[in-house]
């Protein structure tokens, strides 16, 4: 069973922080200092829990252009258990009101986001030597 929980206390947080350490840091050999934003200590941060086991981490955070997702991250060996879809579900539902929700998503991982209303909404650009592009929520 998959379990999603706001994060607010250090421990939780230093959980997530080592899920992402483990996902971009030392499998998308995305340094340490890119990943680990002056963005964190002001986004709202969630953690995705499986039988009780920290597997996935998400951020939002409220910008100029709305409410931006962030930092999607699920351990290797729980992708294709439903983690993903959890964190996006979770997100989507107590972000329900808000207006102008997007994200920067790999290109690896568009048709991911697309299944949620997300459309690419830019052109290729890169973020830590990945190609990325920009989707935006069409309700």
């Amino acid at each position: 069973m998959i379990v999603i929980e706001q994060i607010e206390t250090e421990q939780e947080l230093d959980l997530a922080y080592s899920i992402r350490n483990q996902v971009f840091c030392i499998e998308q050999n995305v340094p340490y200092e890119i990943e680990m934003d002056e963005f964190d200590k002001d986004a709202n941060h969630i953690l995705a829990l499986m039988d009780g086991n920290p597997v996935g981490t998400a951020r939002w955070r409220r910008t100029e252009e709305g409410v931006k997702l962030e930092r999607f991250a699920v351990l290797k060996e729980y992708r294709k258990s439903g983690v993903g879809n959890a964190l996006v579900k979770h997100l989507l539902s107590e972000l329900c009101d808000s207006n102008n929700i997007y994200l920067n998503a790999q290109e690896s991982v568009i048709k991911f986001y697309e299944k949620y209303g997300f459309q690419v909404a830019g052109p290729r650009f890169f973020e830590a030597s990945i190609p990325h592009k920009k989707m935006v929520l069409k309700i």
